[in-house]
């Protein structure tokens, strides 16, 4: 079994939360997002997070505004919708489920 492609599959399973909670409350354009999740380890390229923004747009979650940018062409930046905010509200609580009983499982402590 692969050990990469396991990892590659849990930072997968949880892009969506991360993207939702980076545009919780600020607008951001892609690179920003792209920024935020490889600083935080997150490795995702354009080539993924391109169609599951159009995605998470598409279900109502995102809308986007273009804005002129003094350094290139216009950006688009992204926002989370009120469907968008209610959506991630039960994420958290989802993942804080999620988190406590893998840390039963695996019997870690705090994190």
């Amino acid at each position: 079994m692969n050990i990469e492609n396991t990892k590659a599959q849990m930072r997968k399973g949880v892009l969506e939360y991360c993207i939702l909670s980076i545009l919780n409350g600020d607008d951001k354009y892609t690179s920003e997002i792209l920024d935020t999740l490889k600083d935080a380890k997150m490795l995702v390229v354009e080539g993924t997070i391109y169609p599951l923004l159009t995605r998470l747009k598409n279900a109502g979650l995102l809308n986007y505004r273009w804005e002129e940018s003094t350094s290139g062409p216009p950006r688009k930046y992204y926002t989370l919708t009120e469907t968008g905010k209610l959506f991630l509200k039960e994420l958290d609580t989802t993942w804080d489920e999620l988190r406590n009983a893998t840390n039963l499982v695996t019997k870690t402590k705090n994190s």
